[in-house]
């Protein structure tokens, strides 16, 4: 955004300029933007100035556009465009965008759009296409800058500085034999502290981090996350070098995977943005919350077959809700923490089993700082110590179980190969709750009596 302006201001400028029909001067200003205040402003824009802000643009600050708006949008900003401009667009954006972009159209639609483009980008697309959604394959770019290991410092330099359009980042140069298989790996600091005619197989790191096409996009994460990386080799099953996934995909996968998680964890279904239309809301919402309104419907039942206990000490009634919130929360809680341990670390079986027994102890820990509390504050209210008793036992060993669930559940889905963030906040509340009630009015049936 040019230097003391605000946003408002800058739209403003955009507006008039549209107006006026000074496209020089729009593209002009339009120059001196990033690509994410491009998109900023153009959703600012009223839906009347947007088709001709659309026109004006010249093909890179389109492609900077696209590439900056959600999926939906970029659709409807190809419709605008039509076929011929799109496709000038695609040869500029990366692969990788593009296929994932794509991916979700009718198959006459990407064969129209893609014969448009050049033949080498549309091949390139196609390729990545071919590869399942969430993988490397799917995420890599395969617009990368390459080096054989029989290279001198001075050529590989010169076909860096040749291609450099293609690179993304220029941390990394990847070395290839005669048969094109990865053999290494020489950063740009490499070079740069080279001597000019050393050859490039006596300074690279033999040793490469790599990831198969058809690894999953979460481990490619995680791989760059671990090693720090900036970007990431992706071999075939031959180690035949195909692209390159760098971090800023990472990031986005990163993003994807969390919203996914948030989306399971509160039993949300598919994703609900702000922009979401209220009918397309519910019905997403909808599946999972008539299922936990049945099983609901199990809580009904347990109350009503302890009915007789609850008219002898109505009491009881005012802790029920108590009981059964603070079970499901501590559930969530640990449900929320095995989510989060299992999206960064790689646990064994020794690292369950000590996770396990942390959260048992966590559950002890706070079951009986809650169960005491709750014990005295029902003795002083009610002046019954047999009631202070049932409750607070009930709390602890309902807290005990219900933080347990939260551990155990999410781990059991893991080791199935099922996601666990499907064992959802809202099942693991329900399902404390039946626990929570049958433990609380199963003690205080045994004391009845002294309730009474």
């Amino acid at each position: 955004m040019p230097e003391k302006m605000t946003e408002t201001e800058s739209t403003l400028v955009i507006i008039q300029a549209i107006k006026d029909g000074k496209k020089g001067e729009l593209q002009a200003f339009i120059d001196e933007l990033q690509p994410y205040d491009i998109a900023q402003h153009y959703h600012s824009l009223p839906t009347k100035h947007r088709n001709k802000f659309l026109i004006y643009l010249s093909i890179e600050q389109l492609t900077d556009l696209l590439q900056e708006l959600g999926k939906e949008e970029q659709l409807a900003v190809i419709y605008k465009l039509g076929i011929e401009k799109s496709s000038k667009v695609f040869d500029l954006m990366q692969n990788d965008d593009l296929a994932s972009l794509l991916s979700d159209l009718e198959p006459e639609k990407i064969d129209e759009l893609l014969s448009e483009m050049k033949e080498e980008e549309s091949k390139a697309v196609q390729n990545l296409m071919n590869y399942p959604p969430e993988t490397a394959g799917r995420l890599m770019n395969n617009r990368y800058v390459w080096i054989s290991q029989h290279y001198t410092v001075r050529q590989a330099v010169d076909k860096l500085k040749h291609f450099a359009g293609l690179a993304e980042y220029l941390n990394y140069l990847y070395v290839i034999d005669e048969q094109k298989k990865l053999s290494g790996v020489v950063s740009y600091r490499d070079l740069l502290l080279a001597d000019i005619q050393d050859k490039i197989e006596d300074i690279m790191y033999r040793r490469v981090v790599k990831a198969e096409v058809h690894t999953d996009q979460e481990e490619i994460a995680k791989l760059i996350s671990r090693y720090d990386f900036v970007s990431l080799p992706i071999v075939e099953p031959d180690n035949t070098l195909v692209g390159v996934v760098t971090v800023d995909d990472v990031i986005d996968v990163m993003m994807q995977e969390a919203n996914e998680d948030i989306e399971k964890l509160s039993a949300s279904g598919k994703a609900i943005t702000f922009t979401t239309k209220p009918l397309v809301a519910a019905y997403r919402r909808l599946p999972w919350l008539i299922l936990l309104l049945f099983i609901g419907l199990i809580s009904g039942s347990i109350i009503s077959s302890f009915e007789d206990t609850l008219q002898s000490v109505v009491a009881l009634a005012f802790f029920m809700p108590l009981i059964a919130g603070m079970t499901g929360n501590t559930g969530t809680q640990s449900l929320a923490v095995v989510v989060r341990g299992l999206v960064s670390d790689d646990l064994n079986l020794k690292q369950v089993i000590k996770l396990i027994f942390r959260e048992l102890w966590v559950g002890i820990i706070i079951g009986i700082t809650c169960g005491v509390m709750i014990s005295i504050i029902a003795y002083i209210w009610r002046g019954n110590f047999i009631l202070g008793l049932v409750v607070g036992s009930s709390l602890l060993i309902t807290l005990i179980i219900g933080t347990l669930a939260g551990t155990i559940i999410p781990l059991i889905l893991y080791k199935l190969k099922v996601d666990p963030a499907v064992a959802s906040g809202p099942l693991i509340t329900t399902i404390n709750d039946i626990l929570s009630l049958l433990i609380y009015f199963g003690i205080a049936t045994a004391f009845i009596t002294q309730l009474s």
